[in-house]
């Protein structure tokens, strides 16, 4: 599977156990693609180096340039040229839709629930991490 993972899941992946990280062990096994973009990928930067994940950070034995770091080796980065005409009602999230359109996406994983709404950009599925577990990890 090709996916944008939104910021958030990426950052509680690295951080925690639970739905997220399981994505994140499917992209290091190989059976996730994570797809972002420069925007993305600055915004994960940002967010990753915010004073609140330190402690936490420092609890796993990283800094946020190695968690960085971590997550960006999973990562393959496409051009995402800006979407012409808004799409959700929330602007930064088109960042998300952009780069999904411009990798040609399996899927968007997020637990934002202004992506959520849509169900479905452009053909591409917007699913959850539950959801998209579902798919990765099938019944037996």
């Amino acid at each position: 599977m090709r996916a944008i993972v939104d910021t958030n899941l990426l950052i509680t992946a690295l951080l925690w156990r639970g739905l997220p990280h399981r994505l994140l062990e499917h992209a290091r096994a190989g059976a996730l693609t994570l797809i972002s973009s420069e925007t993305l990928i600055a915004e994960l930067k940002e967010v990753i180096a915010r004073k609140k994940f330190s402690s936490i950070l420092t609890r796993v034995s990283l800094s946020h340039e190695q968690a960085f770091e971590q997550l960006q080796q999973l990562i393959v980065l496409v051009d995402a040229p800006p979407l012409p005409v808004p799409v959700c009602r929330d602007p930064d999230d088109d960042h998300v839709l952009a780069a999904a359109r411009a990798a040609g996406a399996d899927s968007i994983i997020t637990g934002d629930h202004d992506l959520l709404t849509l169900g479905a950009f452009q053909g591409i599925p917007i699913r959850t991490a539950r959801q998209a577990l579902a798919i990765l990890d099938p019944p037996a």
